[in-house]
């Protein structure tokens, strides 16, 4: 995944640093100088780079630096920060507001992905209660209406092309004109894609802007762009005056550091990246969130939003959970849900110590061994799935009766029935805390921003016991949340070990 080596190799830098006894300047400068180079081999600009090592230096003065105090957290805290500023551009991207007619236009290269990215917005703000729908003026491109059109009607999004205008500035502003009489909220743009030499289409693209007035332009740039993000950028901010960036095809392998260099380039901040084809792989951008996750710390925020927004059904489960029951079909029902939300590589970034745990299972693999699972599962009886596992220990006969319809072996049963014990035994412990979360209002509805946002904060601080980013340990980390039991004394460290067992990290089931 694209930047995805960048976060190891920058972790690896500073914990071999942190780890060590004794943390000296030779060590330090060895530290800077791996991260600027991982920094440069993922295409960030080099002056950027450059700066990045000056201000680290700058705030970490080992003259400075009294008796006693923790070098090593200083410097966890020093990198953190320095990165965070690397990807902000510290200006507010355009906020829309509900009630009110807000157009959003789309610029970027040819191929970049913004036909997908116009839905993926679309869909966004849909689910968050904004009445949205789009607008293909891209009648430069054989098939962008087709393809609109088939990417709206999947995600359900009202929209507008011709087959037979071929003027775009004609099209958007009858697209425009439209939704904006039947009052739609969010109306989203999209323009063919062009390069900074092509000066026919860029005054095309102004003329665009001039007939629609977008009360926000979004530049679109893939990932793999490499070094040639930051001279196209700023042609398109001369031309365009863009506001916003969405990244694209974060999930390629390429090194897409020269997508993060046209932020400091054009100063205008990233609103969302694209983490894969399919229409719920976007993410919204916030700096300490993504540096977060970038270095293995996760986004327990991001996690709760990506889950509210796929409204899965948990309904049964929460209601077992409070009552301390954990049924095989509970277990079912969770990995259902787990496949729902995009690729595992996603989610154990959001989840701090899960990516490190899963080490290099690929999400083939593990959406591989999770399919086997719901096999196995799928071959039970309702009075099996039903049952809180005991039956089967009674009738150990079952287990072979379900391999065999399963197309698995007796062992990988079982390791499907340890998986379940393991799950239901931290249903027991959550049980008080399920209870507490109802009664103080977290069991209805959205939990509290501010709840999230500090308990995020808190997973960040990087505190006393802790190898360094994405390698802290869970109990410095259940410390710093509150209590070595979170809640209602659930064990974090057994739940990451046991989740990444589950996809083939740290002993899972065998074949």
């Amino acid at each position: 995944m694209v930047l995805a080596d960048l976060g190891r190799r920058i972790n690896s830098a500073v914990q071999d640093l942190t780890r060590s006894n004794l943390v000296d300047e030779k060590a330090f400068d060895g530290m800077i100088k791996e991260i600027g180079n991982a920094l440069v081999e993922a295409d960030v600009n080099v002056k950027l780079v450059a700066n990045l090592r000056k201000s680290i230096r700058q705030t970490v003065n080992f003259k400075e630096l009294g008796q006693g105090v923790n070098k090593k957290r200083i410097i966890q805290k020093a990198v953190f920060d320095e990165l965070c500023r690397l990807v902000d551009s510290h200006s507010e991207p355009y906020k829309p507001k509900k009630g009110k007619t807000n157009v959003i236009m789309f610029v970027g290269l040819q191929g970049s992905g913004k036909t997908t990215t116009c839905t993926k917005l679309a869909r966004w703000y849909n689910a968050r209660g904004f009445k949205a729908c789009l607008v293909c003026a891209d009648t430069f491109r054989a098939g962008a209406f087709d393809q609109l059109k088939q990417n709206a009607t999947k995600a359900k999004v009202p929209y507008y092309g011709s087959y037979t205008e071929t003027d775009p500035v004609k099209v958007a502003k009858a697209g425009v004109d439209k939704f904006k009489k039947e009052r739609f909220e969010i109306i989203i743009v999209d323009t063919s894609g062009r390069h900074r030499q092509e000066t026919e289409l860029f005054a095309e693209m102004v003329q665009i802007q001039e007939a629609v007035r977008p009360d926000q332009t979004i530049m679109v740039l893939d990932a793999s762009i490499g070094q040639q993000a930051e001279a196209q950028s700023k042609a398109f901010k001369e031309s365009a005056d863009f506001g916003a960036i969405v990244i694209t095809k974060t999930d390629g392998n390429a090194a897409g550091g020269g997508a993060i260099s046209a932020v400091a380039a054009t100063k205008t901040p990233i609103v969302f990246i694209g983490t894969g084809e399919h229409i719920l792989d976007m993410e919204k951008f916030e700096p300490q969130r993504y540096i977060s996750k970038l270095l293995g710390m996760g986004d327990m925020q991001g996690l709760v939003e990506h889950v509210q927004s796929l409204k899965l059904d948990q309904k049964d489960t929460m209601k077992h959970i409070a009552e301390g029951l954990f049924t095989v079909r509970d277990l079912r029902d969770q990995l259902n849900n787990i496949m729902k939300m995009g690729p595992l590589s996603k989610m154990a970034g959001m989840i701090p110590g899960l990516s490190n745990l899963m080490g290099d299972v690929g999400d083939e693999e593990g959406s591989m061994k999770l399919k086997r699972m719901m096999y196995i599962m799928d071959s039970m009886t309702t009075k099996e799935l039903d049952s809180d596992g005991k039956v089967f220990v009674q009738q150990p006969e079952r287990m072979t009766r379900i391999a065999r319809g399963s197309g698995t072996s007796v062992r990988e049963v079982e390791d499907v029935l340890t998986q379940h014990k393991m799950m239901a035994q931290m249903a027991k412990k959550m049980k008080g805390g399920m209870k507490a979360m109802q009664q103080g209002g977290m069991g209805r509805g959205a939990p509290n921003p501010q709840q999230l946002a500090a308990m995020q904060k808190r997973m960040q601080a990087m505190g006393a016991g802790a190898p360094g980013p994405g390698g802290m340990d869970m109990a410095s980390m259940m410390r710093a949340l509150g209590g070595a039991g979170g809640a209602g004394g659930m064990d974090m460290n057994k739940m990451m070990s046991q989740m990444a067992s589950m996809f083939g990290g740290g002993g899972g089931p065998r074949r």
